[in-house]
Order: structure tokens, then sequence, then C-alpha cells
């Protein structure tokens, strides 16, 4: 029995994709790949970032954040812990393409890509770090 594909929630041109993209992509072996409707960014073969949170209708990004933050971020209004992901320790945050601070998800994106990452990609991100996005 075929099954019908998942409905895209963020379509890849979306301003939240677009977004993401240009954060994601600048780390090494990133791929964007089309997962359940969504579109992933991934370090190799593991995911490091989702746009878009399962059952939840608004502007949001999943990522995995670093352990010892973890607390701190469940305190803010715009961080949740979102369906299926969040069973495997995943949070989202609820954010504006236009307005968000894009600096604190790039914070973020960076300690999910650092938790996944096999260690030759660790290797060739310090060894040319990231530029923050705000520079």
């Amino acid at each position: 029995m075929a099954t019908e594909p998942h409905p895209m929630r963020f379509p890849v041109d979306h301003p939240l994709v677009q977004r993401m993209r240009t954060l994601c992509m600048r780390y090494p072996e990133a791929a964007e790949v089309i997962a359940h409707g969504r579109v992933t960014f991934r370090a190799g073969k593991r995911q490091f970032a989702i746009v878009g949170a399962a059952h939840d209708d608004r502007d949001a990004v999943e990522f995995l954040p670093d352990l010892a933050e973890r607390d701190a971020l469940l305190e803010r209004e715009d961080v949740f812990v979102p369906a299926y992901e969040g069973a495997y320790g995943w949070l989202a945050m609820r954010v504006d393409s236009d307005a968000a601070d894009w600096d604190l998800v790039a914070e973020l994106l960076d300690a999910s890509y650092r938790r996944v990452a096999l260690t030759r990609q660790l290797r060739a991100l310090d060894a040319d770090p990231v530029v923050p996005f705000g520079d």
C-alpha cells in the first residue's frame, strides 16, 4: 500500500528555510535533506537542525541543545519540547524569520552541530570556525 508523501510545512523557498540554510550550510559536510515534510540539516548523516516543529503551526526551529544549557533554555517562553524529537533531547524555539535573535539561533545551531558531528568534522570546523551570523 502506497503512503501519501508528507506535505511540506515550510517550502524550500520559505524565508525561515532560507535563513536556516544560510546558518547551517556553512558547517563542514553539511547537507540539506527533506524528511517527513520538513527541511532538515545534517552533519553528514546525523540531523542537527530541523525547520518547523511537528504538530506546531508556528515558525520554529528544532535543535539539540548543549546539555548544560537545556534547563535555562526551557525557562524561555519561546522554547519548548517538540513532539517526537523532544523524546530524544531536542528542543524547539519559535522564531520570526524577520525579527528573530539570529545570533542566539546561530549559537544554538553551533552547539547542536557539535553534538552530532564526527571527529573529522569538528577538526575541520575548529580549523576554520564558522563566523557568527551577525558578522
